[in-house]
């Protein structure tokens, strides 16, 4: 695919520990968003803009060009963190991904890093933290 490729792939990814259970404590967290947000850096093709979450889920917002396969990069994430953190963390299978606009991207920002006092209060955006029970 030609690098002359002008685009705005803006994403907000989240996906669940395994059966939703809050296993990101507070001595693992900043270590797995430190982790992600390397990762993000470190692919080619892809901007990091917030990585955040609580207990038992992570939001991520990047960006991408459209060489990147969305699967296969999300997989590898989730994989290599799981590794990271010395198996002690699962992911459930599967992940939600929303595209959003360039305009939108302080909102998805600001968004990510107040997850704990956004779910403390029961103010969640059902476009972004859509999700089901299954664990499959």
């Amino acid at each position: 695919m030609s690098r002359r490729v002008y685009s705005e792939i803006n994403l907000y990814l989240t996906w669940h520990t395994k059966h939703s259970v809050p296993m990101i404590t507070e001595s693992i967290e900043p270590h797995l968003h430190e982790f992600l947000r390397n990762k993000v850096f470190e692919t080619p093709d892809t901007l990091f803009h917030a990585v955040g979450g609580t207990a038992n889920h992570v939001h991520l917002a990047a960006s991408i060009r459209p060489t990147i396969d969305l699967d296969d990069w999300i997989g590898k994430l989730k994989g290599a963190s799981s590794h990271h953190a010395g198996k002690a963390l699962q992911w459930q299978a599967g992940y939600g991904i929303v595209s959003f606009g360039t305009k939108d991207l302080k909102w998805v920002v600001n968004y990510i890093l107040n997850q704990k006092e956004r779910h403390k209060i029961g103010k969640i955006s059902d476009r972004l933290e859509r999700f089901s029970d299954e664990d499959s």
